[in-house]
């Protein structure tokens, strides 16, 4: 459900500032297992993933794999932390860089913030995926766990699926990073507003049914008030 509302939230952001066809060059920091990149890849782009675990590392060196020979060209897994863009890239590198689901394991993410603003080039597109900490309580409260839910109002930390203490950021707070990095935010969506609480393990609904889903969560992502207790926030910016 998230990657696919975001594919179809970048691809519209995509068409918007970029001519029909140009093969984009796209840097993918933490990539993870390399569905957004894999995707991007197949549709034509020059991509570059970056991720600092082994194992997603490996995972997705094993999807490249069995790709087709063209497409396999077109992409490249570098293993390394995103805080370190620097050191591999050279300013103005890349037309569009995405950091999804990656600020929330980092205390301090000005400092890679800006180091992604460094490497995008003028006009390129910015896209973040974050935890919405100013909905911290919808998960805990719509599942009936209201203690869970009152303490949420007062934290911008919170367990995720994985078992960990991670961050959440705020909608507000990142607008003004971005303007401070010369890559002011452009659009913003909400991601899981209805199905937030549904395990990632639930078998996908058949028939039309998967398809009015994803349109009720694509209609609830671009509309306020709704968008605004999204668990998470995809927001795209562009590079002054």
């Amino acid at each position: 459900m998230r990657q696919e509302l975001v594919a179809r939230q970048l691809d519209e952001q995509i068409a918007a500032r970029f001519p029909v066809g140009r093969r984009l060059r796209v840097l993918d920091v933490g990539m993870g297992q390399g569905t957004q990149a894999l995707r991007l890849a197949r549709a034509g782009h020059s991509v570059t993933g970056l991720e600092s675990d082994a194992e997603m590392v490996r995972v997705a060196r094993e999807a490249l794999a069995v790709e087709p020979e063209g497409i396999r060209e077109r992409m490249r897994i570098i293993e390394g932390d995103g805080r370190e863009t620097g050191v591999h890239f050279l300013p103005g590198s890349f037309d569009v860089v995405l950091c999804h689901g990656v600020l929330m394991y980092i205390d301090e993410p000005d400092a890679l913030l800006a180091g992604l603003a460094r490497v995008l080039a003028p006009d390129g597109l910015l896209s973040l995926l974050v935890r919405n900490a100013d909905a911290l309580a919808m998960r805990p409260g719509t599942a009936g766990d209201f203690g869970a839910a009152l303490a949420a109002f007062e934290s911008d930390t919170y367990t995720n699926r994985l078992g960990l203490a991670v961050r959440a950021d705020r909608l507000e707070t990142l607008t003004a990073t971005l303007a401070g990095i010369a890559a002011p935010l452009h659009a913003w969506y909400g991601v899981r507003v209805f199905t937030d609480n549904v395990p990632n393990e639930a078998e996908l609904p058949g028939g039309g049914e998967l398809e009015r889903v994803l349109a009720a969560e694509d209609r609830a992502g671009r509309t306020d008030p709704y968008r605004r207790v999204a668990a998470l926030l995809h927001l795209c910016g562009v590079r002054g």
